[in-house]
């Protein structure tokens, strides 16, 4: 499963995370640092990504749109990379679970 970083959470996590989540990218490794919800979200559909943001606006989106792209909405705050980085890694089972879920489009962490 590779999952799309967006902007509000730290493009270091695609690296920290590549033996969880090969493959996975921060939207400005894709050239959409300042690109608009729209545009990230079509990007994470053509790409076959799982979307990870802290941003509420997915959440609509997908409640709105369904899946692709499937979404995780990170409710931490303002926080550490460590602690999203030790969040991600302690719920693998749950998101590559999530990945594989024909029904649902977002999962809420935590």
């Amino acid at each position: 499963m590779t999952l799309l970083f967006d902007q509000n959470l730290s493009p270091r996590l695609p690296r920290v995370l590549d033996g969880v989540y090969p493959g996975s990218a921060h939207v400005r490794d894709l050239g959409l640092r300042d690109a608009a919800d729209a545009q990230i979200w079509e990007c994470a559909k053509s790409g076959q990504y799982v979307l990870v943001s802290k941003d509420s606006d997915f959440q609509a989106r997908s409640l709105l749109y369904g899946h692709p792209p499937k979404f995780i909405w990170l409710r931490v705050g303002n926080c550490p990379v460590k602690t999203i980085e030790d969040l991600l890694r302690t719920q693998s089972l749950l998101i590559h679970t999530f990945g594989l879920d024909k029904e649902n489009s977002h999962l809420m962490l935590p």
